[in-house]
């Protein structure tokens, strides 16, 4: 396998005049696209970038975001993305953790570059998309790219390098860097051209936040695959659906929450969206409602359900259109994430003894496979936790394997519910409340209580009038009683982060101040 940046050189020599991405109004071949992000490669080389260093960014989706990728890497230095909705503080200390000496922001994103801009210890060159009204010592993108030759300097980059280092959430205690490697990538892409079935004429949307590593990864499955991308530079789904049918987009990812709202939007009924062949979807749960709704929108669609993490890069495992009959004998796997990916191991591990546990069984979720990450950036102690030897990661989401091998996620571990000493993992109470026809939305915490040390409390919003009382006694005539809710409190929406999970620190907190335990 080569290194990523070969491919892409390879790919702009072979089908020179092949659209690479289109963006808007934008399109660029690849000849062009090879030649521009020469030239960024240059710029940056100029700006004192080189082997091992890292080039911060933070922008929503855009042809330069997917430039600066492979112009980094084509120094041997990494980039970082920056999730723009993160408050100044934050972003301040991701830049500042990789140590970035180049920072380049989005036309949105002044007023936050401002904000962050004399807290940045190592940053050297302030870069301006879209700012041509920049004034020194910013620079504006466009000219600062166009002023350089398309010379890099040689580089040969071995596959083991880190391609890009992406930062996780933080839901919990301080981002991390992630560190995937070119290898990471070539170990699952080879294999997507076959599943997916991309051929010369496939349109691939990059809709998904390029931060994450679902936007991140389809834009490098693009060139990798030599396929045509559509660039969304946010994930709106109105947006969404218009350019699918202005640009017959055949391939998509979106997350359950973005195919909610398709199926309530009255404008996305109003768009041909008959071109899409495949629809990935993953990165949170779907309920079987959501699913359904959403399959019969888009009747002639393959639907693949994918699950995986940041530190794996992507999906590990596949849940593949055959599985996809709502009224065929293996209905319930519909529930599944579906079968690992040739060359991963799942195995279920009870989080406490470290002993693996058998079918059935709920525990976390462990996987040993060559997309697993490098490690953390810098921090070696979270590292050896999350890959604890033998090429296992440990996920921190819980599930199990059923005897067929099927993937079934419940939970976060951290998210598990404690009550009188039963484990209750709220998606499976999550799901059937979706269940419920006046529930539009729902989550499900852990909260106080003297008696059982805390309980299921539902948070609901409403798609017609149900009290907590019936969705209680709703709950109770489908789980356990001691899963079902002992409380619900009506909200108007459910804090989410841009991939559609559930903020669920952010619900659990006014229910646990003043306690010394917050969570499980």
């Amino acid at each position: 396998m080569q290194p990523l940046t070969d491919v892409l050189r390879e790919r702009a020599q072979a089908t020179p005049d092949k659209i690479a991405f289109y963006y808007g109004d934008r399109e660029i071949t690849y000849r062009e696209f090879d030649e521009r992000v020469d030239r960024a490669a240059t710029a940056l080389h100029a700006a004192g970038v080189g082997p091992g260093d890292r080039v911060a960014i933070l922008d929503k989706n855009s042809i330069e975001y997917v430039e600066q990728l492979f112009a980094a890497a084509r120094l041997g230095a990494v980039q970082v993305p920056v999730n723009y909705r993160l408050a100044p503080p934050e972003v301040a200390y991701i830049v500042n953790d990789a140590r970035a000496k180049v920072f380049i922001v989005g036309p949105e994103f002044t007023e936050l570059l401002d904000a962050v801009a004399g807290d940045l210890e190592h940053t050297t060159h302030l870069v301006v998309i879209g700012g041509e009204h920049t004034a020194a010592p910013r620079l504006d993108y466009a000219e600062w790219v166009a002023s350089h030759e398309p010379a890099p300097p040689a580089h040969q980059a071995a596959t083991s390098d880190v391609f890009v280092q992406l930062y996780s959430s933080g839901t919990t205690g301080r981002p991390k860097g992630v560190m995937l490697t070119h290898d990471n990538f070539l170990s699952i892409l080879p294999s997507t051209a076959e599943l997916w079935e991309l051929d010369e004429h496939t349109r691939m949307m990059i809709a998904m936040p390029m931060y994450h590593i679902a936007g991140n990864a389809l834009s490098v499955a693009v060139v990798f695959d030599g396929i045509t991308g559509v660039i969304c530079r946010e994930p709106d789904p109105v947006g969404i659906a218009r350019e699918i049918e202005r640009r017959q987009v055949t391939h998509l990812f979106l997350v359950p929450v973005l195919l909610l709202f398709w199926q309530s939007i009255p404008e996305v009924a109003e768009c041909d969206l008959s071109s899409l062949r495949v629809l990935l979807y993953g990165a949170s749960p779907i309920s079987q409602e959501v699913l359904r709704g959403a399959m019969k929108l888009l009747p002639g669609t393959k639907f693949f359900q994918v699950y995986g993490l940041t530190e794996t890069t992507g999906a590990v495992t596949a849940l593949p259109p055959e599985d996809h009959d709502p009224d065929g004998p293996n209905a319930h796997r519909l529930a599944s994430a579906g079968v690992p990916n040739e060359g991963t191991e799942i195995k279920i591990v009870d989080p406490s003894t470290l002993e693996e546990l058998p079918t059935g069984q709920v525990g976390e979720i462990w996987v040993r496979s060559p997309q697993n990450m490098l490690g953390y950036w810098n921090m070696p102690e979270a590292t050896a936790s999350a890959l604890p030897g033998d090429g296992w990661f440990r996920t921190g989401d819980a599930g199990y394997l059923d005897a067929d091998g099927y993937l079934y996620i419940h939970d976060r571990v951290k998210d598990m519910i404690i009550s009188g000493g039963e484990n209750i993992y709220p998606a499976e109470v999550e799901n059937v409340l979706m269940s419920h026809p006046k529930v539009a939305d729902c989550a499900v915490i852990g909260v106080p209580s003297d008696k059982w040390g805390e309980t299921p409390k539902a948070i609901v919003v409403k798609a017609g009038e149900v009290t907590e009382q019936e969705i209680i006694d709703y709950c109770r005539e489908r789980l356990a009683h001691f899963k079902c809710p002992t409380s619900v409190d009506f909200i108007d929406v459910i804090p989410r982060n841009p991939t559609g999970k559930v903020l669920k620190r952010e619900l659990r907190k006014p229910y646990w101040e003043g306690h010394e335990r917050a969570v499980h």
